[in-house]
């Protein structure tokens, strides 16, 4: 496994790569490695011939009263879970490898960026987008690999790859969980005991709503309200949102589209986001529910 710093010898790196005819994977995270990210990593080797982890905290898509400066760092495990995994290459630039001095151009994205966690951190999906863009330049992947926790993000960008015609396939894995149903996420290490208990209440609730759908409840409000009667024990709900699984705008009753349906919520300080896709059948397959 090399570890690389630097676009210049990153792009020295995949030229051989590239010469060689391999398909190159790319699996973007902000470090702090778990099991959701080596799940995107197995993806990766599966579907690639080598497999790219960058490790960066983007400044630029945190607000200025979020954790920015505490958020959880430890690179040397990180490099060792990746080498465990069967990574090729760790990206790992600094500050000024990815935003020069002068730097000012960023990727605006469009209406996927607005509701849910677009209404409640501005700037945040500007900022995901415009790193994810600049390590697609960098890297040039065949294939980008997101997990679904993240499920408008991974709407983001892939908008993104299509509008701009970037040739690379973004794939969504499936959420990781931890026995208990909590997805897993770098900010759980926030929780105290107590509180990772309490975080239980979010997919709770949106299981209770997606065992209703599968028994065949199509009505939005209702299911919203299966879920939010689960979440009485988190100490602030910031959106609670059954959504178009591809336009992100509000479902309508009778469900006639696959929808998500989207959480967010504090336990503590901690904010922690989740959802379920809820899928229909179709004429091609029977309905599929991952959550």
């Amino acid at each position: 496994m090399q570890t690389i710093t630097t676009v210049a010898e990153l792009r020295r790196a995949l030229a051989e790569v590239r010469s060689a005819d391999k398909r190159v994977g790319l699996v973007p995270t902000m470090g702090y490695l778990h099991d959701g990210h080596l799940a995107l990593v197995e993806a990766s080797r599966t579907q690639c011939d080598v497999t790219v982890v960058s490790i960066f905290v983007n400044p630029t898509q945190f607000g200025p009263n979020e954790d920015l400066s505490t958020y959880p760092r430890d690179f040397l495990r990180d490099q060792e879970l990746c080498r465990d995994a069967g990574v090729a290459i760790v990206f790992a630039p600094d500050i000024q490898e990815i935003y020069p001095s002068q730097f000012e151009t960023f990727v605006e994205p469009g209406e996927l960026a607005k509701p849910m966690c677009g209404a409640f951190r501005p700037g945040h999906f500007r900022g995901v987008a415009t790193v994810v863009g600049k390590l697609f330049s960098m890297v040039q992947p065949d294939v980008a690999f997101f997990g679904q926790k993240d499920f408008q993000q991974c709407a983001v960008v892939r908008r993104m790859a299509i509008d701009l015609n970037l040739p690379i396939e973004i794939v969504t894995v499936q959420t990781v969980r931890e026995p208990d149903g909590l997805a897993m996420s770098s900010r759980n290490r926030y929780l105290s005991e107590e509180e990772r208990r309490r975080a239980l209440a979010i997919s709770r609730g949106l299981f209770a709503a997606a065992d209703k759908f599968r028994s065949g409840e199509r009505d939005v409000e209702q299911l919203i309200a299966i879920a939010k009667e689960r979440l009485n024990t988190v100490d602030r709900l910031q959106y609670l949102e059954l959504v178009d699984a591809d336009t992100l705008k509000p479902a309508e009753s009778p469900l006639r589209r696959t929808a998500a349906l989207c959480a967010a919520a504090y336990v503590g300080s901690t904010r922690l986001i989740d959802n379920v896709i809820l899928s229909l059948p179709t004429p091609q397959r029977d309905s599929q529910l991952n959550d």
